[in-house]
């Protein structure tokens, strides 16, 4: 089943374009990983398809109510149990429990301020999942970067919605909490959900994503399997550099070698 459907979107901040004709489809059980070197557009992007950024030109259709309908008609409650967003940065302003902000998760779902008996079983389960549970009743402002970034995820996890949509969800972590988010997120997609990520770890997106998108220049460069996708000739085209790439039963790996001279 096709969750979420984008066709040809463009988007431009002031007079540089930063997302040019790009369309994806996201289908139930996938973890797309979303790759490109800095300033190619993935952040916009993805900010598009969680509907916090209108498209210049373009349309997507998501499956909140178990059919493609334009996004445009779906109320931001329906939205918001249907696909949850992890920003790339997000810095909290007030002190509140790691717990506290966990619940926010679960928004969505109830109208109250006054959690239910379901809001709390999904918030100590996406606690313990993300391994923050000793850390439940912690203020936020006191937590060290890795260790908010497994909290916010945990509020996306506590809302349970079936698309997630994450803008670089390991890039505060050590090498143990990446591989365990990792397979959060694949977990969640094999579950019947589906994720799109953000990503700059080549060999991870590699081992755990089904799919790679990989964009340079706000365009599409190549999109399939990862073996499909990190090829050296790519990897020379887009990152500007030349690599080992080591194609195994579980996975690519990929040890860049050297710079390439670039030339605009």
């Amino acid at each position: 089943m096709t969750l979420l459907k984008a066709e040809n979107l463009s988007l431009s901040l002031g007079n540089t374009i930063v997302v040019d004709g790009v369309s994806i489809h996201i289908h139930e059980g996938e973890f797309v990983g979303l790759i490109g070197p800095n300033g190619a557009g993935k952040s916009s992007l993805l900010r598009m398809l969680a509907a916090l950024s209108l498209p210049n030109k373009g349309e997507i259709d998501i499956a909140a109510e178990n059919s493609l309908a334009s996004i445009k008609k779906i109320s931001a409650p329906m939205r918001a149990r249907f696909m949850a967003y992890l920003a790339q940065h997000e810095s909290p302003a007030w002190p509140l429990s790691v717990k506290n902000l966990v619940a926010l998760g679960r928004s969505p779902w109830n109208s109250t301020v006054n959690t239910s008996a379901d809001d709390e079983v999904a918030i100590a389960a996406a606690l313990e999942m993300t391994d923050v549970k000793s850390l439940a009743e912690r203020p936020v402002t006191e937590l060290s970067g890795g260790e908010l970034q497994r909290v916010l995820l945990a509020r996306v996890f506590a809302g349970k919605p079936q698309l997630i949509i994450a803008d670089e969800p390991i890039a505060a972590l050590d090498v143990y909490h990446q591989l365990h988010i990792m397979e959060l997120l694949q977990a969640h997609s094999q579950q019947g959900g589906a994720v799109i990520a953000a990503l700059h770890d080549l060999s991870l997106a590699a081992r755990f994503c089904s799919r790679l998108v990989l964009m340079h220049h706000g365009k599409l460069v190549a999109v399939g399997e990862p073996v499909q996708v990190l090829t050296p000739e790519n990897l020379a085209q887009v990152y500007g550099v030349k690599a080992y790439v080591d194609c195994r039963d579980d996975g690519v790996v990929i040890i860049p070698t050297h710079r390439m001279v670039q030339t605009l």
